[in-house]
């Protein structure tokens, strides 16, 4: 085989295979109803607002793994602390991302959290804080 057809077979290939793809990775699978999507490396929107009581949801709508980790101490007094995974500290959810990439959000997955005290929730994506994937809730009552 010479090295055009090979080309051009391969292009044809590689055009099959990205056929469908979204800049957010959201198809005709990605989870509609949701609050906060999730993408390359960032949370849409950034900060999101809710009364006391709600539930907000999170949807990866991108294609790498993420996570929703609280700050430690970044939340109201007396509200329990939240990550992806169930970890009961910003400590141990480092731990389990780092040690299997336990807590993670796959992408079409969801994650969901109710907020009952008014305050602010700050939170990140364990692989993704250092390119800037924060966010923030801000509950009211």
């Amino acid at each position: 085989m010479d090295r055009r057809t090979f080309l051009a077979g391969a292009a044809s290939v590689t055009a099959v295979g990205l056929a469908g793809c979204t800049a957010l990775g959201g198809g005709t699978d990605a989870p509609s109803d949701y609050d906060v999507g999730m993408g390359s490396a960032f949370f849409r929107p950034e900060v999101v607002e809710i009364a006391a009581g709600e539930t907000v949801v999170w949807a990866n709508t991108g294609n790498r793994r993420h996570t929703v980790t609280a700050y430690q101490g970044q939340y109201p007094d007396g509200a329990e602390y939240f990550a992806s995974g169930g970890f009961e500290t910003e400590e141990a959810a480092i731990d389990g991302w780092q040690s299997g990439f336990e807590g993670h959000i796959s992408p079409g997955g969801t994650y969901e959290r109710t907020f009952e005290i008014p305050g602010e929730y700050h939170y990140y994506c364990i692989p993704h804080e250092p390119t800037g994937m924060v966010g923030k809730v801000v509950v009211t009552e």
